[in-house]
């Protein structure tokens, strides 16, 4: 049964984001339902489009929110001027998916088949595309169709197997995406000229398609650099979308399998302002097609500010053990970490942008590991950093949020199952965040959302707004 709506997060177009108990609750999706996912939102986007429509008209000329010149120096943060329906991150309350935390996604979302514990990705897309929870035969639904849509063109694996050893996987992982643009249904549909009212229903193929294709990318790339270039072999039918893409990888091991239902699942969404997730949708408002688009997106993944945090984090650990050896006491620890801060670092894993309490994502791999691998001795560290980096970085004074992200856990689980390459890491975040960009690039045409252009100012301008010469 579904869960009391307590602490549900409703996205209000207002000024703020308003953390309500009785906002509406997505409905549990009855057995007899279709599990056609396009016919589902066929019948939503209507209703959406309605509500904007009927929305817009009577406040669009409301102000939601105002903007200093710090903000505008600061990278745009908490400036209030994105739409995202698929999730919103609260300060407090961590990443709501459709209004669910994590803790319930992992309990009502379906699992595996045979004893599954973690939810099953395709259960996510569902939910960050309709708002409704699926059942097992809606995600079942998917993972066939997803398994149908997979196969690559001849060019793109012909790309691929010629990439130099040295290319980062990411750009292989960027380059791979933009060649499948020659699939894209929507790119030729546009340059036949075809009506707007039809863009969302091919972005939606689009989007299928490349979710469905990205974890065989991503095993070619894979066994290329770290595998000798040998096989990934063919799709299982009876496989859902995960499992498979552990095969592929060449891992059997199904508590790996696990692992990565949950990290593909955390990983997927985390609003809209975040750079993959905001530049997909940048770079799909000029309607360039979903490969493109997400292209886009996964260039951003790969600076060093977004995606490749659980690499930075396991070079510190690894540091750290070097100079301090095997256990270490709290004092050694706050040591470490202080020497870490006076020379001008961050402790890596710490802090985030919008949270201000322990990310939920960092809690759930926490309980993961506690589970499968309490008493491996990078896991026994990480918790041991728990204890004592907060305390010491409230002692410093600067940071905003001493509390640890979900970078601060990833890695230690990834590298426990011996997937040890950390150039690769971001490549497994680019597969998640599909779900989350893609999601919300099918809704931003369903919502007819236009071409992305804020203004911008020089600092002359700027200072003769706030009254200075």
């Amino acid at each position: 049964m579904l869960r009391s709506a307590v602490g549900r997060i409703c996205f209000h177009l207002h000024k703020n984001i308003v953390l309500s108990n009785s906002c509406r609750v997505p409905q549990l999706s009855t057995a007899a339902s279709t599990t056609n996912l396009k016919d589902i939102l066929a019948n939503k986007i209507p209703e959406k489009q309605k509500e904007v429509i009927e929305f817009r008209k009577k406040y669009g000329s409301t102000v939601v929110g105002d903007v200093t010149v710090d903000q505008i120096f600061g990278g745009m943060r908490g400036i209030k001027g994105l739409l995202t329906e698929t999730s919103v991150l609260d300060a407090e309350e961590g990443i709501r998916f459709r209004g669910y935390s994590i803790p319930e996604c992992q309990e009502i979302l379906p699992k595996a088949h045979g004893g599954g514990e973690e939810p099953l990705p395709e259960g996510l897309f569902w939910l960050l595309v309709t708002g409704n929870v699926p059942n097992q035969s809606q995600v079942d639904a998917i993972s066939k169709e997803w398994n149908e849509r997979a196969a690559l063109p001849n060019h793109v694996i012909t790309m691929l197997n010629n990439f130099p050893s040295n290319l980062h996987p990411m750009s292989q992982f960027s380059a791979a995406i933009t060649a499948l643009n020659s699939e894209s249904k929507f790119a030729k549909a546009y340059a036949d000229g075809v009506h707007k009212s039809k863009y969302w229903e091919l972005v939606y193929e689009d989007s299928m398609n490349l979710i469905a294709k990205l974890p065989t990318v991503a095993a070619i790339i894979y066994r290329n650099l770290y595998r000798d270039g040998t096989s990934v072999g063919a799709i299982d039918p009876d496989k859902d979308w995960t499992w498979n893409f552990t095969s592929m990888l060449g891992f059997e091991d199904p508590a790996f399998t696990e692992l990565m239902r949950l990290y593909l699942t955390i990983h997927s969404d985390h609003e809209g302002g975040n750079v993959s997730a905001h530049t997909t949708h940048l770079v799909g408002s000029a309607l360039s097609d979903p490969y493109l688009s997400f292209a886009g997106g996964m260039n951003g993944l790969a600076g060093p500010l977004h995606g490749l945090a659980n690499q930075e984090v396991l070079v510190w650990l690894t540091k750290l053990q070097k100079e301090l050896g095997g256990e270490v006491t709290d004092d050694q620890l706050r040591d470490f970490i202080w020497n870490t801060l006076k020379s001008g670092q961050v402790v890596p894993g710490y802090g985030h942008a919008v949270l201000r309490k322990t990310d939920p994502r960092y809690t759930c791999q926490r309980d993961f590991a506690l589970k499968h691998l309490p008493n491996d001795p990078m896991f026994k560290l990480v918790s041991q950093l728990y204890k004592v980096v907060p305390d010491t970085l409230m002692q410093h004074g600067k940071a905003k949020n001493p509390w640890p992200n979900v970078d601060a856990h990833s890695g230690v689980l990834l590298q426990y199952y011996n997937l040890t390459e950390m150039n690769y890491y971001t490549v497994l975040f680019g597969v998640s965040r599909a779900l989350g960009c893609l999601a919300s690039l099918i809704w931003d045409r369903a919502l007819g959302l236009p071409l992305e252009r804020p203004k911008s100012y020089d600092i002359k301008h700027l200072k003769k707004m706030v009254g200075t010469k």
